[in-house]
């Protein structure tokens, strides 16, 4: 996905749900930060999003131009209504979010996950695609190894799941 493209669903779900401001949680949210993000970061095609308005917005976007709509089918990326605690965030997270706002939003805004926030929701969900972004994160330089680890022991984990959660950083150094 590219970042006009993800402007482009911020405008849409504006449009569907009448809400204005939607966080963006899933991969796709480092083009808030870093809109040219090297293509190996950009190979999802949905974007996951919720509105800060309503938790119901979340199954109007899924049913408008979600996976298999006409949106999707028209243009080959869609939204992924998701509720807000679908990922796990460090606190602060809701202090640091990148706003993407412009006249591509058609008013609404995109508050994306900053993106050490965005490693550790990946590290925490732990599959291998998140696995490998978070890695993509790393050895481009977008992401700070010392400050995901912060991150880590400020996010509210078990001692298992924190101690998996750096083994699985280690592992991508």
């Amino acid at each position: 996905m590219q970042r006009q493209q993800l402007e482009h669903i911020i405008r849409a779900a504006a449009g569907i749900t009448g809400a204005d401001r939607f966080v963006i949680v899933g991969s796709q949210a480092v083009l808030g930060q870093f809109p040219q993000a090297p293509e190996e970061l950009l190979a999802s095609i949905e974007a996951d999003v919720f509105s800060l308005r309503d938790p119901a917005d979340s199954d109007l976007i899924d049913g408008s131009i979600g996976e298999g709509s006409p949106f999707h089918q028209t243009f080959g990326y869609y939204a992924h209504g998701v509720g807000a605690d679908t990922a796990v965030l460090p606190s602060g997270w809701e202090e640091r979010l990148v706003q993407v706002q412009n006249e591509n939003t058609g008013g609404g805004a995109g508050l994306c996950l900053e993106v050490h926030d965005l490693a550790v929701s990946k590290l925490v969900a732990g599959r291998d695609k998140d696995l490998r972004f978070v890695a993509g994160l790393l050895r481009h330089r977008l992401a700070n190894r010392e400050t995901v680890r912060g991150r880590l022991a400020a996010t509210a984990l078990d001692g298992l799941r924190r101690e998996l959660c750096l083994a699985r950083l280690d592992r991508l150094i």
